[in-house]
């Protein structure tokens, strides 16, 4: 690859190293998949093959989805349960406060979770697929047009998200090993600092194997899951039997009369029920992998009956020690009742159960930031980062590097910090009711205005479900002091960093657009007076194809020379996943020297422009790759008091720009082919 830079007169139009990736507000939306596309990409996803094989398709996506989907929300009667009964102790602990407890955690799994989740928000998909970026550029789409609301909603839900991927793993694999200490043959010899390092190793581990893929041992997670699953609901269903009074706990009625009658310790008992809850996000993100029904159809006959029967025989057995207590005069202390109600003799086949599910729900969240880290940077919501595919069959495999990196050390750091799954609840419920309030009003959005439901009808729907979710936002809120502060900082940092990028990209975007000659005028001029012409084809990549590139500029004014065959390349990213291959390129003939090429990608895609270029000898443009060059214009970005953002943000903004991917890597343009022209951008 050769690099050329030099301080242009003419300052470049965006392109290149931050432009060829389209601007997040300002880029042009690709046509959408025709319905008979959809239709069978939708059949292909759920095995219609018709028959025996559809049906042996349809429960394979739904064990799938049990090993990636349910792995966070799976693993929550770890800790959840015993985190609310703790914060239940600070008032006298009474059968009905028990009872209460257990009632909200129920109704929250049927609310929040099946309601809301699985019968509402997953019928607002965007070509198949979920997520909150997703649902952002649907909501985008249903209102015609790109809204700041939505806009800064979309990015709050990406940057809590974030947050949410960073804690689940260390509270699952420490909620995990600390029932080590209940193994009657390990009493007194394990203590918290050794599951502390035991949890800091095997985390450790896991993000150093992220680079090899999942695609091995993902063939696992479905049937580890299924039996941790079957565990936890015999396991529950054995308690049962310790107090059948439990059952009236299926009433709303103790939930609603532990909240009047508990005051404030009833916020905080219900901010730590959430838990029981966290990790509904997923069975939204993920619904492009598995599909709508699996997941439904695995939650409500299989994962939602096992968490119901664990919480239930926790509450039953909770009781029988409460009355145990009462009857010989002692306070109740709080155990680690999940792993206390095990038989001794299976203590540790179900640590190590355990374990390998909180692996299998730490996996799930940290390939999730993966996807939406590549969406975002489709999107323009982040810098062009590495990313590799991990699997040559599964187009879901894919691994940032970055991305890794800044996940290991935040959940290392965490782990260090907090040492132990009890400190971890305070701050876990904050990111997680946070995503979830904005999921509820981007919903509403797609209701009114794409799914055209009357207002009375919106609201009657959306207004409970949100809120409920503004009430768990104000229970987590509570514990801002002791841990909610965490999610917020970390929500808020990555918000700032991809506002941030996202305003620089426009100012950088505007600025070089005034400055930047049309490409109409460029091509009069050089009708007007003839430079040296040079065999072979240019393809000149810019996110503004009105404007004549810079590179072009550069290239005429310092090599003085035209090739005979001129394209003006422009990468636009639709608000729709994928974009089917008829849809792939548009060619448009300016002159008989310049040729325009649109090159569309859904958010879900990784752009390959050599083998896009190649569906364009379909449509009468010829040419040989390897006696083609590959212009890119490579900006040198000073910051400027007087104009833009702040003189200290324009700094972290060219920060990000100068840490941004390599074009030619991110866009498979081969090395030997491109050239990179420089200029002087002041922004």
């Amino acid at each position: 690859m050769t690099t050329l830079t030099q301080s242009a007169d003419v300052p470049a139009p965006a392109e290149s190293a931050a432009d060829a990736t389209p601007d997040p507000v300002d880029s042009p939306v690709a046509a959408s998949p025709s319905d008979v596309t959809r239709a069978n990409e939708e059949a292909t996803l759920h095995g219609a093959a018709g028959g025996k094989g559809k049906h042996a398709g349809y429960w394979g996506l739904a064990l799938g989805s049990l090993g990636v989907v349910y792995g966070d929300i799976g693993t929550s009667p770890l800790y959840a349960f015993n985190a609310a009964i703790g914060q239940a102790m600070k008032d006298p602990v009474t059968t009905p406060a028990v009872l209460g407890v257990v009632s909200l955690a129920i109704w929250a799994l049927l609310i929040v979770v099946t309601a809301k989740y699985v019968l509402f928000v997953m019928r607002a998909d965007n070509k198949g697929e979920g997520g909150m970026l997703s649902l952002m550029a649907l909501a985008q789409r249903a209102l015609g047009k790109r809204t700041r609301l939505v806009f800064v909603l979309g990015l709050i839900g990406a940057a809590l998200f974030y947050g949410d991927s960073i804690i689940t793993p260390a509270i699952s694999v420490l909620g995990a090993f600390k029932g080590l200490q209940d193994v009657p043959a390990l009493k007194g010899h394990v203590t918290p600092h050794q599951i502390t390092a035991l949890a800091f190793v095997l985390l450790v581990f896991l993000f150093l194997v992220q680079s090899r893929g999942t695609a091995g041992v993902a063939r696992i997670f479905g049937p580890v899951m299924v039996v941790w699953f079957l565990s936890i609901a015999v396991l529950g269903a054995m308690h049962l039997f310790d107090d059948p009074g439990v059952f009236w706990a299926l009433s709303p009625h103790y939930a609603v009369n532990f909240m009047i009658h508990h005051g404030l310790v009833g916020f905080l008992v219900l901010g730590s029920v959430f838990l029981t809850v966290t990790g509904a996000e997923a069975l939204y993100a993920d619904m492009g992998h598995f599909g709508r029904w699996p997941i439904q159809s695995a939650w409500l006959f299989f994962a939602l009956p096992a968490l119901a029967l664990s919480y239930l025989g926790q509450g039953a057995f909770v009781l029988k020690t409460l009355h145990w207590s009462q009857a010989h005069g002692r306070p109740l202390e709080n155990l680690d009742w999940f792993f206390v109600m095990i038989p001794p003799v299976l203590r540790i086949p179900m640590v190590v159960l355990a374990v390998m599910a909180s692996v299998i729900a730490s996996q799930a969240v940290i390939t999730g930031a993966y996807s939406l880290s590549q969406q975002a940077i489709l999107l323009g919501l982040l810098p062009r980062m590495e990313v590799r595919r991990t699997s040559e069959t599964q187009s879901g495999q894919i691994f940032l590097p970055q991305v890794n990196n800044m996940l290991m050390v935040g959940v290392l750091a965490l782990v260090l910090i907090f040492q132990n799954a009890e400190n971890l609840t305070n701050a876990y419920g904050l990111a997680v009711t946070g995503t979830m309030v904005v999921t509820t009003i981007l919903a509403f959005i797609v209701t009114r205005h794409m799914w055209k439901w009357p207002l009375w009808m919106s609201a009657s729907i959306v207004a409970p479900l949100l809120t409920l979710d503004v009430v768990f936002l104000v229970a987590n809120g509570l514990k801002i002091a002791s841990g909610g502060w965490l999610p917020l900082s970390m929500g808020g940092l990555l918000f700032f960093v991809m506002s941030t990028w996202v305003r620089g990209s426009q100012i950088l975007t505007e600025k070089t657009r005034r400055d930047s000659v049309p490409l109409k005028d460029l091509i009069d001029m050089l009708a007007a007076r003839q430079p040296h012409r040079v065999p072979g084809t240019a393809i000149f990549l810019t996110s503004d194809p009105e404007v004549a590139p810079v590179a072009l500029m550069h290239n005429l004014k310092h090599n003085k020379v035209l090739h005979e065959k001129n394209v003006i390349l422009t990468v636009r990213i639709a608000e729709t996943p994928r974009v089917p291959e008829c849809d792939r390129v548009r060619l448009e003939r300016v002159s008989d020297d310049f040729m325009k090429v649109y090159v569309n990608y859904g958010f879900m895609e990784t752009p390959n422009v050599p083998k896009a270029l190649g569906l364009c000898r379909k449509q009468g443009l010829k040419f040989d790759i390897m006696a083609t060059s590959f212009f890119l214009g490579r900006r040198s970005v000073v910051p400027s008091a007087q104009s833009g953002m702040p003189l200290w943000q324009d700094k972290v903004f060219i920060f990000l720009l100068k840490n941004a991917g390599n074009p030619t890597d991110f866009f498979r343009i081969p090395p030997g082919r491109v050239v990179e022209l420089g200029a002087q951008v002041t922004v």
